[in-house]
């Protein structure tokens, strides 16, 4: 490693470039916790900040006090989205729409109790509300890389008959039976749309992980503060 990369990798270890106040008067000092590069466009940072945003969108993480292990599969989980946004820079698309954001903010709603129960945890991690511009930013990277990956992956995807009736045999029907003995079992042609979606869903799943495991090898991945 070069002089210049490693002073500028201590640099960014020892940065607090971030601060933000809660609603409690809290101020929460933000620390670079990894980069991911492909040594053609600007690294991506990932702040304390991030993990935290990531557990927000979680139900049932706690955010006081986060478990180490929580905040390790958060950093996993942001380090991916960095790659594909540094692909999907490669692709350049329309941005999210107002509409297609406010969607993917009340699809996320849908997740917790409340409406008053998530924005209590946007708090906690110094967004004001879920109108908050630096949250509807965050939704709409989000966004991107989701609309990224229906195309990248979901177009492509062909399921064919003969693999619907090959899971339908192999894998529906002994489950089937398993479950509800004595029931009389729905025919293929019945449960083709259902094993349509499981098999492209499988494939798409597939996919993703080619992707990032050839990914991972062609980009720099620096750690610089364990979590």
């Amino acid at each position: 490693m070069g002089i210049d990369r490693l002073k500028f990798l201590i640099l960014l270890s020892l940065l607090t470039i971030l601060f933000s106040g809660v609603s409690r008067g809290q101020v929460i000092v933000d620390k670079t916790v990894a980069v991911v590069s492909d040594g053609t466009r600007r690294p991506q940072l990932i702040t304390y900040s991030d993990l935290l945003w990531q557990l927000a969108l979680q139900p049932g993480v706690p955010l006081e006090n986060p478990r180490s292990e929580d905040l390790d599969q958060a950093l996993q989980t942001v380090i991916n989205q960095r790659i594909f946004a540094l692909e999907a820079e490669r692709l350049p698309r329309t941005a999210p729409s107002d509409k297609e954001i406010a969607a993917k903010i009340n699809e996320t709603l849908g997740f917790f109790p409340t409406a008053t129960a998530f924005e209590t945890r946007l708090k906690q991690v110094g967004f004001e509300s879920v109108k908050d511009e630096a949250f509807e930013r965050l939704i709409a990277r989000r966004v991107a890389i989701e609309k990224y990956i229906e195309f990248r992956f979901e177009s492509f995807v062909v399921v064919t008959s003969d693999e619907e009736a090959r899971y339908y045999r192999d894998i529906y029907t002994p489950e089937f039976r398993r479950r509800s003995p004595g029931l009389l079992l729905p025919p293929l042609e019945e449960k083709r749309p259902e094993i349509r979606s499981i098999l492209t869903n499988q494939k798409i799943a597939a996919g993703i992980e080619r992707f990032l495991d050839e990914a991972k090898r062609r980009v720099q991945i620096e750690i610089l503060i364990e979590v």
